[in-house]
């Protein structure tokens, strides 16, 4: 894999900006559906990621979005983990994630 993309990723997740925030969320995200799919399956894959993205610090975040380039799967299953411990992520997949679920019985 090129160097560019991750720099890229790296240097707007540096970036205290809207567009910052937003690559490296998209960048994240993209590592953490396939892991959500895999280790939670059934669960709503939309309200469960956003729940996960929403309550990662930023160094998270950063660490995730760096993770689809570099190809760290292993790190980013114990980080996506750990988040879903979190008791406001699990207040969060209830909320979210709970109503999608229970709509497609």
């Amino acid at each position: 894999m090129r160097l560019e993309p991750l720099l890229l990723i790296v240097a707007l997740a540096a970036c205290n900006t809207g567009v910052g925030t937003e690559v490296s969320r998209a960048a994240a995200k993209s590592v953490v559906n396939p892991i959500v799919a895999e280790r939670f399956p059934g669960i709503p894959l939309e309200p469960a990621t956003n729940c996960i993205i929403d309550n990662a610090s930023g160094d998270e975040i950063v660490t995730l979005a760096t993770s689809a380039a570099t190809r760290d799967d292993a790190g980013a299953t114990r980080i996506v983990l750990d988040i879903a411990r979190r008791p406001d992520t699990i207040q969060c997949l209830a909320t979210e994630g709970l109503p999608v679920l229970l709509n497609t019985l």
